[in-house]
């Protein structure tokens, strides 16, 4: 797959070698990633309770990106990469702190972000899944194509609730998304810029 079309800028080059480089590094953040994306669905589900249909999905969404998580546990167990404690990256924090604390503006732009970080994670996935280790490679060409229908998923609930808004807060967030994935970054993370020592390409 391309770029997604929600994601203003392509994933550089200097990032992708570096992540298969530093792939045991990268499975564990990969880890925490699953748990952190069934939490932010649960989260939503608790938010907003009176939206059935965003509720629904969303609970299938939480299922499926715990079996992702054990999936991956179950990875790192067969290549020998164990669990670590990593400090958070800038990331997820860097764009949370632009979402708006008011609603109607709240809900539009969690649901925005997620779909952001999804679509991110879908080419992401794309990038690493050939040249990664049998049987990464395999589980990562199987995550792209979920992660790419999530981003789906969270674009359609983003119209519904908000038809005339939500291209142009799209757009808005899409920039600071496209900055803290190419820009570099002090850490190795699923969803960071290049290494601040790797040249960006």
């Amino acid at each position: 797959m391309g770029v997604p079309a929600v994601l203003l800028a392509a994933t550089p080059l200097a990032w992708v070698e570096e992540a298969l480089r530093r792939w045991p590094e990268l499975l564990v953040d990969h880890a925490n990633c699953e748990k952190k994306a069934a939490s932010t669905a649960l989260a939503l589900m608790f938010a907003y309770p009176e939206d059935r249909p965003l509720s629904l999905a969303l609970a299938r969404l939480a299922r499926e990106e715990l079996r992702h998580f054990e999936q991956v546990s179950k990875v790192m167990h067969t290549l020998g990469v164990p669990f670590t404690r990593q400090r958070p990256g800038r990331y997820a924090h860097t764009l949370r702190a632009a979402l708006r604390t008011a609603e109607p503006g709240r809900k539009l732009d969690l649901l925005l972000l997620s779909a952001l970080i999804e679509a991110r994670s879908a080419e992401r996935f794309a990038l690493l899944a050939p040249h990664l280790p049998a049987p990464l490679a395999e589980l990562y060409a199987d995550l792209g194509s979920s992660e790419a229908r999530h981003y789906e998923l969270y674009v359609g609930f983003a119209q519904a609730a908000a038809p005339q808004q939500w291209r142009a807060r799209l757009a808005a967030l899409a920039v600071s998304e496209s900055e803290l994935a190419t820009q570099p970054d002090r850490t190795l993370r699923f969803h960071s810029g290049p290494p601040a020592t790797v040249a960006v390409a």
